[in-house]
């Protein structure tokens, strides 16, 4: 058996070189997560997260096609120049500290698609054998006054010396739709995985708790993905080599605090929409007032 190293994350993976079919059409130019909520756009409040969990190198796993995301986070020499002579300084400030001082982005390309795992795989020579994040954007995590779930997960890992898993309980009819995780003992919202399925029927599933897009992972994950068989698709899948080191390794499954908004569907980018909206302090008020008037029509048939 391994030793799982206690160390705290630095390090970030960012699997984004999906084409986001989902969102076509408006996907066949805007990456999917630049997808806006408000006025950021998904892979922000991904980064922000990793930030505040204590990362500071941030990769990202593109496909060549992709450019969008690695624009947004270089500098804008022209517009930061004509937002300064505007005298624009809080738009200005904004957009030069798209990432803060000390934060380092370093973009990887993907060559192809086979899968999470791969992409994961393909940050190795970056990350090398420490532990490390995997945070998938599409998957918005909301905790509004508290800690983000990567912190919390940091802060178990670090603590227990294990790689740790974010999960979520889903309802049962609903299982065939995730990875579902079993636990030894899962009290005060967290415990040690002892199996995991992907997508079962209700019938077999042996849990209701849902594998969602954070993972804080120790470094010895490549090499379980280096020997792992590609699976459906040709596709080398992470939760097979997750199943692999939880046989070495304490893997925790957790369930984080706040409110996850699933933005690889179009539902979810409209609920997020709504709810940051409502939280807004400029746009609250609009947004209920446009809500009523929206609801008020509907019922009415006018709609």
């Amino acid at each position: 058996m391994t030793v799982a190293r206690s160390k705290r994350i630095r390090k970030a993976v960012f699997p984004v070189a999906g084409l986001g079919t989902r969102f076509l059409p408006a996907t066949k130019t805007v990456a999917k997560e630049m997808l806006p909520v408000v006025d950021r756009p998904l892979i922000q409040y991904a980064v922000d997260e990793a930030i505040e969990a204590g990362c500071d190198t941030l990769i990202f796993v593109t496909n060549r096609y992709k450019h969008a995301i690695a624009d947004y986070f270089d500098k804008a020499y022209e517009l930061e120049h004509k937002l300064e002579r505007a005298g624009k300084n809080e738009q200005l400030e904004m957009i030069r500290h798209v990432l803060p001082d000390g934060v380092r982005a370093i973009f990887v390309t993907q060559a192809e698609a086979l899968g999470l795992g791969h992409a994961v795989l393909c940050a190795k020579p970056i990350v090398g054998d420490e532990p490390f994040a995997v945070v998938l954007p599409d998957d918005l995590i909301w905790n509004r006054g508290g800690d983000g779930a990567l912190k919390q997960m940091a802060d178990l890992a670090e603590a227990e010396s294990a790689s740790v898993i974010a999960v979520q309980d889903v309802p049962r009819a609903n299982t065939g739709s995730y990875g579902i995780v079993a636990t030894e003992d899962f009290s005060e919202g967290w415990g040690r995985i002892s199996g995991m399925v992907e997508k079962p029927k209700p019938e077999d599933a042996p849990s209701t708790l849902a594998v969602v897009g954070r993972y804080v992972l120790d470094g010895r994950i490549f090499d379980l993905l280096e020997q792992t068989a590609p699976g459906a698709g040709g596709e080398i899948q992470l939760t097979d080599a997750i199943a692999t080191l939880l046989q070495e390794d304490p893997v925790l499954a957790y369930r984080f605090r706040g409110t996850r908004f699933d933005c690889g569907q179009h539902q979810g980018v409209v609920e997020a929409n709504m709810r940051f909206a409502l939280d807004n302090p400029r746009l609250r008020e609009s947004t209920l007032a446009a809500m009523r008037s929206a609801l008020a029509d509907v019922e009415k048939g006018t709609a």
